[in-house]
């Protein structure tokens, strides 16, 4: 059978199709815009066409515009300006109409700030330079090692007086492409709210240059963002009812949403094709589950989970019972495995099946670690996991412009697919993980 859901997906897929569509027909589908909406009213129509039911579930999201493009320069001590890369972090406010223009101070943590003060920070930029370890061969500990400046950044630099910060994208290669993401004032009171920008990792390569060479050079940053408040949008899911055991729910699932600089093809289209694809390889393969099998494209991961919170609210309220729930959210890249939150004995069941995966070249079956969105869920008791691509191109594309349908290699993105539909149809067939906790 995963010979068979392989040579299916490697000749026959329709990922790599509906991605076109997600990313050159669409485009980026930032929450709560009309491209969200539209990849909806999309994907439920393409899954109408073979599973047994659909459901937009509805779910309030916040929205956030960027606005004009963002436009920031260095000018020198000679006056001399030179032009840098930069975009609003998602969820920044404005600057004044006529932009900022302040000296910049750079630091390495949160914690220099209370090191540093008021008196040094007070009426400057703050320029948080920390990048991505390089010595990490886990790319996204390398990420979850400096996103707390991007996050958090601008509600502390807010408490010490700073005009606006300025976050060294979260990349680890040298390019001239802003990476945003999501940042938060927290509980900072309104009036010391500031503007937060990614700097593209040579422009904070060069900033941090000239800085050593002049303390004294201004910094100008103009961005035109605005922050809605929340607006009614949609989860949308739709399931193949199991035969034998409909009321045990397996969970296949990536997120709908994504940042308005590229168009999401790794981050998440990948992911919601792949998950597509999961059930519609299994119904071509005319093989009818004996769990109910449900594909779930979540809302609003980037910047709230809001999707994935009701959820998990919906499916606690109507006692659903789900036993496994899987997310793709890594990009689109060659498939390595899986991570699981899981218990010992789970992960004995789930080991078991190793060796099916071998002639794949899939070899990754780690404990720990899954995904955002189905990560809500755990509360309930369900085992929950995460595909695993290999890892060392993705931040090269995350939130940023070149993040596009070009970047997709269609064989990884079907492999990756593969894999998926290979551990969903073990886990229906041979497995119910909530029997091993019985």
């Amino acid at each position: 059978m995963l010979r068979s859901i392989y040579d299916h997906n490697l000749t026959q897929s329709k990922s790599y199709e509906w991605l076109d569509h997600l990313s050159n027909e669409i485009g980026g589908r930032l929450s709560g815009s009309i491209q969200a909406e539209r990849a909806v009213d999309y994907t439920t129509a393409e899954l109408a066409k073979f599973v047994d039911r659909t459901e937009k579930q509805s779910v309030m999201v916040p929205k956030w515009t960027r606005g004009t493009p963002e436009f920031a320069y260095i000018q020198l001590g000679n006056l001399n300006t030179i032009n840098v890369n930069v975009c609003a972090l998602g969820g920044s406010i404005p600057t004044r109409e006529e932009g900022i223009k302040a000296e910049i101070i750079e630091v390495k943590s949160l914690d220099e700030l209370e090191v540093l003060g008021k008196e040094q920070i007070q009426g400057k930029f703050v320029f948080y330079n920390r990048p991505m370890d390089p010595k990490k061969i886990q790319t996204f500990e390398a990420y979850g090692g400096c996103v707390d400046q991007r996050y958090s950044g601008a509600r502390e630099a807010g408490k010490y007086g700073a005009v606006g910060v300025i976050v060294r994208s979260m990349n680890l290669r040298l390019d001239d492409f802003p990476h945003t993401g999501s940042m938060s004032y927290g509980d900072l009171p309104i009036e010391n709210y500031i503007p937060a920008a990614a700097i593209s990792t040579n422009d904070a390569e060069r900033l941090s240059t000239y800085l050593s060479l002049d303390s004294d050079i201004q910094f100008y940053l103009k961005q035109d963002c605005t922050v809605w408040g929340d607006v009614p949008s949609h989860n949308v899911f739709g399931e193949i009812k199991g035969s034998k055991y409909p009321d045990e729910i397996i969970v296949v699932g990536g997120h709908l949403d994504s940042w308005d600089l590229g168009d999401g093809s790794h981050d998440d289209g990948a992911g919601v094709v792949q998950s597509m694809q999961v059930l519609h390889t299994l119904k071509e393969l005319g093989y009818r589950p004996q769990r109910t099998i449900r594909v779930v494209l979540f809302m609003n991961e980037e910047n709230g989970l809001k999707g994935a919170k009701e959820y998990a609210r919906q499916a606690a309220l109507k006692k659903e019972q789900h036993i496994f729930a899987l997310e793709s959210d890594a990009g689109g890249f060659t498939p390595r495995g899986f991570s699981f939150d899981a218990s010992d004995e789970q992960m004995a069941l789930i080991n078991s099946w190793r060796n099916l995966f071998k002639p794949y070249l899939i070899h990754y079956f780690e404990q720990g670690g899954s995904g955002a969105d189905v990560g809500p869920l755990k509360e309930q008791g369900t085992v929950v996991a995460g595909l695993r691509p290999d890892s060392q191109r993705y931040f090269d594309f995350h939130h940023a412009a070149n993040d596009t349908f070009e970047a997709v290699n269609k064989r990884e993105l079907q492999l990756g697919a593969a894999t998926m539909t290979s551990l969903i149809y073990l886990i229906d067939k041979y497995g119910t993980l909530k029997k091993t906790l019985d």
